[in-house]
């Protein structure tokens, strides 16, 4: 596919999804969701990908959807925005959860709207000092989708999450990291080397388990005690005959860094 909206790019393991609308704040269309799609399923289909990295060009991460979009201008009926949301940002928010490699997004700017919940469906979300997270979908009339229903109340609880969507008030970065909603906050001018780092790190480190523990994590909240303890236990017999277990052990044992594969 020729990418007109993204730009995306794979070296040493790590692959680079950057939104590529600036000059509308990396807002999505559906030809951006389209290409999206594509350069989620190569990090699927490619083994040397071992991490994804999501970012937004120009001066935001992303502000959520083009209202300017075809398919959401309002013409002599209304637009069927439920039928968007199940054809674009259902399957997004499901790909990123499901991917066989950890995912980070850089958050740069604002991020708003489904933008915001882009950000949070990543594995770990870094954003710049200057960065915000605005749940805007009040502003205009609607409730909130692409999966921010499900990620704020566990992220943040009821209270501030129902405060969050129904005010649809800026939340600055700092406060974001500290309420638990990200990952971590840094310098702006130090958000790039951070994530390349990040990025490095997680790119070395045994894939399938991240995975794993990603998996496990998200399936806590609808198991009982006993449940989660099978699901452990049925992780840990698949990940003690992986390549990289073997390896880890072996490292440990010879004091030396191990060098796992993803397998």
């Amino acid at each position: 596919m020729n990418y007109q909206n993204i730009l995306f790019a794979a070296a040493q393991g790590v692959a680079r999804l950057t939104l590529n609308r600036p000059d509308k704040l990396n807002s999505f269309t559906g030809a951006m969701h389209g290409e999206v799609a594509d350069a989620l399923a190569k990090v699927q289909s490619d083994k040397s990908i071992r991490v994804l990295v999501i970012n937004g060009a120009g001066r935001g991460f992303c502000a959520g959807q083009d209202l300017a979009d075809p398919e959401m201008v309002m013409g002599d009926t209304a637009p069927d925005i439920g039928d968007v949301v199940e054809k674009y940002y259902k399957p997004l928010v499901l790909r990123l959860q499901n991917l066989r490699v950890p995912t980070v997004a850089m958050v740069n700017g604002v991020a708003a709207g489904a933008g915001a919940s882009l950000a949070l469906a990543c594995d770990l979300a870094i954003a710049g000092k200057s960065a915000s997270f605005l749940q805007a979908f009040s502003k205009i009339g609607l409730s909130p989708d692409t999966g921010a229903t499900w990620f704020l109340p566990q992220r943040v609880g009821m209270a501030r999450a129902l405060g969050l969507a129904m005010l649809a008030d800026k939340l600055p970065a700092e406060k974001a990291a500290e309420w638990g909603l990200i990952w971590q906050v840094v310098d702006d001018d130090a958000l790039a080397a951070t994530v390349d780092a990040l990025a490095k790190q997680l790119a070395g480190m045994p894939t399938k388990a991240l995975v794993r523990t990603r998996q496990a994590m998200h399936a806590a909240p609808n198991h009982t005690l006993e449940q989660q303890l099978s699901m452990e236990a049925g992780f840990m017999r698949e990940l003690g005959w992986s390549h990289d277990y073997a390896e880890g052990v072996a490292a440990f044992m010879e004091k030396r860094p191990p060098h796992f594969t993803g397998d």
